[in-house]
């Protein structure tokens, strides 16, 4: 099993690009080397500049590549599509420019970096009720074949750049359940767009990672990692409160210091097979971001004495 650890810009809090108390970007990708990454996300649409100068030479002073771009946007609504696709295509304009740092493909993985993670986001009935299978509304046949056709899109769209899109379920969006998560494999082929399993979420929202890994190994090209605070998770669950806000009082912690069996994880990815780059996830409130690079470390330490490679 060949895996390597990068990182995400939401482990500082960046989620938002609108955040006024986000912190600069050149920031987040010095305290990733730091850390001891060779990779990161692109980040929410917006936070890093869509330059490729100015990108790749921060990119290079700092040892990092992109592994992966993110659409974070509402994927539901039919007017907002252009604006989507314009985003798809920005971002991989940028991740595919030769002046960009890249990774190397290791033996065994599928496709290669960076990829395109893709996310539903932006509904408060569902967010809201993130992690509450049983009350969370859902679409109709009719709104879920339209909402499956604007996922295709965008998973097209950056096919047409050569860039492998991974479809994320995320807690608070319309793909967050076990039953959504069914219906997207059944309705979304493996060869428009693989799966980007995050262990965080899956928890969050009521399934076993360990189970999920095993019964989407031969659809998952990338996988996520978070760790889940009970005591506060539960607390949050409890309140009529958004997925972030949640995050914000802590619902996501050091890895290794939550409820995740990361040993039983390593496990399962070496049974499934499983080669790739994993990247660790954190969010927060971007204003306790002076803690982030102390809570990347501590993840990073823990999985390294797990036996998780960096």
């Amino acid at each position: 099993m060949a895996i390597q650890i990068c990182g995400a810009p939401c482990c500082w809090g960046v989620d938002d690009p609108k955040n006024p108390y986000l912190p600069p970007w050149q920031r987040v990708l010095s305290e990733a080397h730091e850390a001891g990454y060779r990779a990161i996300e692109l980040g929410p649409y917006g936070y890093l500049p869509i330059d490729v100068k100015v990108v790749s030479e921060e990119l290079n002073k700092n040892h990092l590549a992109i592994v992966a771009g993110t659409i974070f946007h509402d994927l539901v609504d039919p007017e907002n599509q252009e604006s989507v696709l314009q985003a798809v295509d920005d971002i991989c304009k940028l991740i595919t420019d030769d002046a960009m740092p890249t990774l190397e493909r290791m033996e065994g993985q599928k496709f290669p970096t960076p990829y395109m993670t893709v996310m539903d986001w932006g509904h408060d009935e569902r967010d809201y009720a993130a992690g509450h299978s049983d009350t969370a509304p859902r679409m109709n046949d009719e709104e879920w074949v339209q909402f499956m056709g604007h996922v295709r899109a965008v998973c097209e769209r950056a096919n047409k750049w050569g860039v492998r899109p991974v479809i994320h379920p995320h807690a608070g969006g319309y793909i967050e359940f076990s039953d959504e998560i069914e219906k997207l494999v059944r309705d979304i082929p493996y060869e428009i767009a693989g799966l980007c399993l995050d262990t965080g979420h899956l928890y969050y929202s009521g399934m076993d990672p360990v189970t999920y890994l095993k019964k989407y190994a031969d659809r998952i090209d990338y996988v996520h990692f978070k760790d889940v605070n009970e005591t506060v998770y539960q607390q949050v669950l409890g309140e009529h409160i958004r997925f972030f806000d949640g995050c914000g009082k802590g619902a996501m912690c050091p890895i290794g210091t939550g409820s995740l069996d990361y040993p039983a994880i390593r496990e399962t990815l070496q049974e499934i097979g499983y080669n790739g780059y994993i990247t660790i996830e954190q969010e927060r409130d971007p204003r306790n971001s002076d803690t982030s690079l102390r809570d990347v470390k501590a993840s990073v330490d823990y999985l390294k004495s797990v036996g998780y490679q960096i």
